[in-house]
């Protein structure tokens, strides 16, 4: 059992997941597996009804579904294990260089101690099943740092560590 965290504050997961050769709900808010959108995409982007979310597994590419950013409203990237860091390049891709203005929202194998760095990657929902990591989130004990040497997505004027770093130009 999983307990979503959008904004904060636990939420209803209302997405539906679709994989495999399962049918894809009319009407329904769904998220998709990678396959399932390359399969399908022209009847996914063009639904009349329901918003659409596609997941990636850590192997999967952004270029994947860059060409068509502009319908999905969501993407969900998979942390398969704790010592996986790919979906926070990901996280950053799709709001530096795709400006992805939806949702991301990390899946998978995620603690207490990630979530601060998710948030400045460009995640802003969290599917969590680590009960410790949920009992942290639900008492708002992020265990966010306070000093960074890297700016994060949207930040103008961080709070960079020491005043003689230089920046990366993103």
């Amino acid at each position: 059992m999983s307990t979503l965290f959008v904004d904060g504050a636990v939420h209803e997961d209302r997405w539906v997941s679709v994989d495999g050769e399962q049918p894809v709900p009319e009407g329904e808010d769904v998220i998709v597996s990678l396959a399932v959108f390359e399969a399908q995409s022209h009847a996914l982007v063009t639904r009349n009804a329901g918003r659409l979310g596609v997941y990636l597994e850590a192997g999967d590419q952004i270029e994947a579904i860059a060409d068509h950013l502009d319908h999905i409203v969501l993407v969900a990237l998979d942390f398969p294990s704790f010592a996986d860091g790919r979906a926070f390049s990901k996280a950053r891709l799709l709001r530096d260089r795709y400006q992805f203005e939806g949702q991301i929202r990390a899946t998978g194998d995620i603690r207490i101690d990630q979530v601060s760095h998710m948030r400045r990657s460009g995640f802003d929902a969290f599917q969590v099943s680590h009960q410790p990591t949920i009992d942290s989130l639900i008492e708002d004990k992020d265990s966010g740092l306070d000093l960074f040497y890297q700016p994060a997505v949207g930040d103008s004027a961080e709070r960079i560590a020491g005043k003689n770093w230089a920046r990366r130009a993103l």
